[in-house]
């Protein structure tokens, strides 16, 4: 992106280390006029924002993850003569989970979006997981909802974006008694709060509150006032009982006690409450060893000999006689 001329078109919103704003460019090999969600830092947040953009370059080409445009930060000054810095990224037209929803009534999304939709937040969450990190933040707010381009019917694509308070996975260095909680409180997990442990169970719990606020249309922990003693004291927030069974069964797993029971996002993935909107599952690639490969190659090679041999024993070749059958 770098000698691409953008030109600003509107104020899009303001997050803790800055402001997102819509810029519009020219392509440069069709001439075509495109846009840019173009957020933007002061000296003072300059550290965060590059170090936002570290970790979204290590995404480039990954689905359900938001996309940076460039190789490297961009710096200008302003109409102040202060310093900026700045990340074009895409932009998302339908906005954010947020605001999308908005569109609905009683904010309460379909049963069958609902699904597809935490079927690409897992997707894009075991793509965080496998690269060592942990979103730390994910809420309706962070994740940007795309129209799908489909002649025939209206789809959309989510994908997960701000990543300012990512952390690698494991790393507790963060927290302090000043400090409670990485991102925001009310989708935060009760160990991430009470201890400082940053691991992907944190982004899990966060999951199960999103879907648990596209089901009801709240904000979790809408049935009470919302206090940290009760992640402390390893409560949850209340799932409805008319939710479908499966639905329950999914958030309870989300909601677990213990991070290591809540699973992991290629496990979820596989429960029934997604069954039918997974088409493939990516895992990470398993390095096998020369040896090994030969092994299981012969292993194969045999499995399939006795697959044949049972298959012909198995045959049934009748002939038909005058006034009997004879089956071999």
């Amino acid at each position: 992106m770098s000698g691409t001329d953008f030109h600003f078109e509107k104020f899009l919103g303001k997050g803790s280390f800055g402001s997102v704003s819509l810029f519009k460019f020219d392509g440069r090999h069709d001439g075509k006029t495109r846009y840019a969600a173009v957020k933007t830092s002061d000296g003072k947040h300059a550290e965060a924002l590059y170090r936002e953009f570290r970790i979204l370059s290590q995404f480039k080409g990954c689905s359900g993850i938001v996309q940076c445009y460039g190789t490297r930060v961009q710096q200008s000054l302003n109409e102040e003569g202060h310093r900026e810095y700045k990340i074009p990224m895409e932009y998302a037209s339908e906005g954010s989970l947020r605001s999308f929803s908005d569109k609905f009534k009683d904010r309460k999304l379909p049963d069958p979006m609902i699904r597809k939709f935490t079927c690409m937040l897992l997707q894009g969450l075991a793509t965080i997981h496998q690269h060592g990190y942990v979103h730390c933040d994910l809420k309706p707010e962070n994740i940007l909802v795309f129209p799908k381009k489909d002649a025939w019917n209206r789809s959309y694509e989510l994908k997960i974006s701000d990543f300012g308070l990512s952390e690698r996975d494991g790393d507790s260095n963060w927290w302090s008694p000043s400090r409670l909680f990485a991102g925001t409180p009310i989708y935060m997990s009760p160990e991430s709060v009470s201890h400082g442990e940053t691991g992907r169970g944190l982004d899990l719990w966060s999951l199960g509150c999103v879907v648990l606020e596209m089901y009801t249309g709240k904000r979790p922990w809408w049935h009470k006032n919302y206090d940290l003693e009760d992640l402390k004291n390893c409560y949850e927030p209340l799932i409805p009982s008319d939710l479908p069974c499966d639905a329950k069964l999914f958030l309870m797993t989300c909601f677990a006690p213990e991070p290591e029971e809540r699973k992991d996002a290629l496990t979820l993935l596989r429960y029934s409450f997604l069954r039918g909107f997974v088409n493939k599952i990516r895992e990470p690639p398993v390095i096998v060893k020369k040896e090994k490969q030969r092994d299981l190659a012969m292993e194969l090679r045999l499995k399939n000999i006795v697959k044949g041999l049972l298959e012909k024993r198995s045959m049934r070749v009748t002939e038909v006689r005058p006034g009997k059958t004879i089956e071999t």
